[in-house]
């Protein structure tokens, strides 16, 4: 019998020709999931954030856009907040994504309870 390739317990199991026990194998399914989350939610921000760029880019390419001073204004300020808003998310995503692969610090929403 060969011993687990992470914590050396006796095995039977094998994950691409490597001896994994049970408890291991489920501990590395688990940190594929949460770096698989950690990526979507990276994906994800970084569309918005390429959405809200787009949206800010089209309101400023239409100055002067006729609309009344207090509502072109209000336009472009609203824009503005938008992407700053995420912009903020997508560095958010990056730095949970990075903070679990660099330090595997798993973010408190996707630790596991009990």
């Amino acid at each position: 019998m060969a011993s687990c390739a992470y914590c050396k317990t006796e095995t039977e199991l094998y994950f691409n020709n490597v001896p994994v026990c049970v408890k291991c194998s489920e501990e590395s399914a688990d940190k594929r999931r949460t770096k698989a989350i950690l990526f979507k939610d990276l994906e994800e921000a970084t569309q918005r954030a390429d959405e809200a760029t787009d949206a800010f880019s089209a309101i400023s390419r239409d100055i002067p856009s006729g609309l009344p001073h207090p509502d072109g204004t209000q336009q472009i300020h609203n824009a503005s907040h938008k992407l700053s808003a995420a912009r903020e998310a997508m560095m958010k995503a990056h730095t949970r994504l990075n903070d679990y692969v660099e330090r595997g610090i798993v973010p408190d929403d996707l630790k596991r309870s009990g």
